[in-house]
């Protein structure tokens, strides 16, 4: 399992989650050249397409260097914090999203708050770092502060650091503005080395938790969830 991370990501509406999924799959090939990748790839059923945002928490799959990071999108609407909460039960740590020039807000501090509940490692993201308005420093030491409010443990404070463009699939470590031959390779070794694999034990009976059922016309009915223990066959 050290070839595997779970990871989720976590924001107030419109700071770029869905955006970065898109990107991260384009970035590590996970669909064919000859497929066209629609915008907000994740937001499968109309009325996310509609609202233009995230109602579900999904996850998806990519490979990075070798290792599978199972990316679980969660909505950043408050009305829908349930659907964050199952979701971080499924990850091993999270991407927080902060917009460059909006900085934290109320759902930044809800979904934070259930993560450090849950003791997971963060990776900041200080996104949309282009704006004309951003004040990316300044972002950066509010998100400091609220780790501070909630109070947060040494080790969850001394979290990495990411700059963002999602929509042009840029990024650098620390605060700055990510070059034009950037790439998203920054926030995914990043990932790799700060999210820790999952624990278990592949020989003991199997454990699975359920968080998500689902149909669909092609597979059926599905469920959708994460293996504690054990191993799971076809």
């Amino acid at each position: 399992m050290t070839q595997l991370r779970n990871i989720a990501l976590v924001a107030h509406v419109d700071h770029g989650k869905t955006t970065l999924v898109d990107a991260l799959l384009r970035a590590t090939g996970t669909f064919a050249a000859h497929q066209a990748v629609v915008d907000r790839v994740m937001d499968s059923n109309d009325q996310e397409r509609e609202r233009g945002i995230t109602i579900l928490a999904k996850a998806a799959s990519i490979t990075w260097k070798g290792t599978k990071i199972n990316l679980v999108d969660t909505p950043g609407h408050a009305d829908f914090g349930g659907e964050v909460e199952r979701a971080l039960t499924m990850v091993d740590g999270v991407l927080l999203l902060v917009d460059a020039a909006e900085g934290p807000l109320p759902q930044t501090r809800y979904v934070l708050q259930k993560a450090l509940a849950l003791d997971l490692p963060a990776i900041v993201i200080i996104n949309k770092v282009d704006r004309g308005d951003a004040r990316p420093e300044e972002v950066l030491d509010e998100v400091y502060q609220l780790f501070i409010d909630l109070d947060a443990g040494d080790h969850h404070i001394d979290f990495q650091v990411i700059s963002a463009v999602a929509r042009e699939g840029r990024s650098m470590r620390g605060i700055g503005m990510p070059g034009p031959d950037e790439d998203l390779s920054a926030l995914l070794d990043t990932i790799l080395e700060t999210i820790p694999a999952p624990q278990g034990d592949p020989t003991a009976p199997l454990q699975a938790m359920v968080t998500t059922l689902d149909a669909s016309e092609y597979l059926g009915r599905l469920a959708i969830g994460r293996v504690v223990n054990g191993v799971m066959r076809r």
